[in-house]
């Protein structure tokens, strides 16, 4: 018997959207800033329900669903970022004809994440995986009279179907090996896919095919284009959320199903994780659009979350599942930060290519007080300063790597968080020292409520860690279990 109270949050999301596209045909324009509240109260009421069964543990559909605790804490990352993002899409969304297409298609987006988050087997994985892509490249492509929107959206489709491609082609070969698509059923029948070339075959498409979602180096030529292109509480979607799913979809196939040949994949994961986040802050250094600097610096931030794959102990697996919402708050906050400045740029009508060029963030402290706060903090957790989210994560992660014996992995990443501090530092500068031209401007109170949300979960994790934390090894127990 399918107990259906445990997909409730799935089914509440799924329906949410369903009615906001429904009654938002009918409803005139400017009457449609009720469908963001509707979004917003069918986020909550699923998020309630996450954390109400946070430790049921479950197998449903003949096996192809599982909730359990690292299901259940990604759906909570997932239905936090969306809750973010709905409610600063309300100011977004102001007046727009198609609002009811924008919030269907976030909420069919986490959707699909949700049940990416509970796939148990790799045909289900895949479909959700889609359910979610699918949605997002229409989200990257609303704003359809900007070109850059436009580009962004086609970078990104295109990107997407060739990383779809070399997942499904993944797949199929160990579909071939093993007789089977069930992530548990692979992982006992590994004897021809660990004895065969086909494995490492297998790996190399799975790991390019997640890669290109992780938007590891070098998979990662889509995101900057994108996350700038895009609408900024789209590219707070994709960076806090989508990115987030690709990163449990990994930790189930290759830590559950592919653990029999690690030694293939953990030494891989180790070079991309290197590379990445060298090269994401490297290049963040010279960016002149804050956008294109946060898509290089979530690149980088990618690269300390992979560490989890190489190490993989029960405490680096904590660190990095933790890292996943500490970054999704993080980086939520930061793209609707930008977003905040976008919105007063237009309203000044200011004439600019770039309106999230750094030059707009200018004495911007003093001009939007709570926007510049709230974007300071999460920079600043960004590059791992207590007493943030960001610090306590790269905390247990890095002092797991240590460990573990892998101090080289941990100096390069302590050395890249050090470096990310100019960039992030440079930002706080042009807030704060820089002079400021205009009035003061008022902001928006979707946004400030989004931003307060997020700036609460980022302080709440670096003061109070220790249920957050918990939480997380329950999410890492699921995984440790054949370690």
């Amino acid at each position: 018997m399918v107990d259906l109270m445990l997909l409730a949050p799935e089914i509440i999301v799924a329906l949410t959207g369903l009615i906001v596209l429904t009654i938002g045909i009918f409803m005139g324009s400017s009457s449609k800033n009720v469908l963001g509240y509707i979004a917003t109260a069918g986020c909550l009421a699923a998020l309630a329900m996450v954390i109400g069964n946070f430790n049921a543990s479950a197998l449903m559909f003949s096996d192809t669903l599982s909730v359990d605790p690292l299901s259940q804490f990604f759906k909570l990352v997932f239905l936090v970022v969306a809750l973010i993002v709905s409610i600063a899409s309300i100011k977004y969304t102001e007046d727009n004809t198609d609002t009811e297409i924008f919030y269907a298609l976030v909420l069919f987006a986490t959707f699909g994440m949700m049940f990416v988050a509970s796939a148990n087997d790799l045909m289900v994985l895949f479909v959700a995986f889609e359910l979610a892509s699918i949605a997002t490249y229409a989200l990257a492509g609303f704003e359809k009279k900007n070109p850059r929107s436009v580009e962004a959206s086609m970078k990104y489709l295109l990107m997407g179907a060739l990383s779809a491609a070399l997942l499904l082609m993944g797949i199929s070969f160990v579909y071939g090996a093993t007789g089977t698509t069930s992530i548990p059923g692979i992982a006992q029948n590994m004897d021809v896919l660990a004895s065969n070339a086909i494995g490492l075959l297998a790996i190399v498409l799975l790991i390019a095919g997640f890669g290109f979602k992780i938007a590891l180096v070098p998979f990662h030529m889509w995101a900057p284009d994108t996350y700038q292109g895009s609408p900024s509480v789209v590219s707070a979607l994709l960076a806090a959320g989508s990115k987030k799913m690709a990163f449990v979809a990994a930790f189930k196939v290759f830590i559950v199903a592919l653990l029999a040949i690690q030694a293939d994949w953990r030494m891989a994961f180790a070079i991309l994780a290197v590379i990445t986040m060298t090269y994401g802050n490297l290049v963040a250094l010279s960016q002149r659009s804050v956008k294109r600097m946060l898509a290089y610096s979530s690149i980088a931030q990618a690269g300390y979350i992979s560490m989890a794959f190489v190490v993989l102990t029960p405490m680096a697996l904590t660190g990095g599942i933790l890292y996943t919402l500490s970054h999704g708050f993080m980086k939520a906050g930061a793209f609707i930060a930008t977003a905040v400045v976008v919105y007063m740029v237009i309203k000044e009508k200011r004439d600019t290519e770039i309106p999230d060029h750094l030059d707009n963030f200018k004495g911007l402290g003093k001009k939007m007080p709570i926007t510049a706060l709230c974007l300071t903090v999460f920079v600043l957790a960004l590059a791992g300063i207590p007493p943030t989210a960001g610090y306590m994560s790269k905390f247990i992660l890095f002092s797991s790597t240590i460990q573990s014996g892998m101090v080289w992995l941990a100096i390069i990443a302590i050395l890249n968080s050090a470096l990310s501090l100019y960039y992030y530092a440079r930002l706080v500068r042009y807030m704060y020292a820089m002079p400021h031209e205009g009035e003061k401007v008022s902001e928006p109170v979707p946004y400030v409520a989004a931003l307060l949300i997020s700036l609460v979960g980022v302080m709440a994790i670096g003061l109070w860690p220790e249920p957050f934390v918990e939480i997380a090894m329950q999410a890492a127990s699921v995984l440790v279990g054949g370690i």
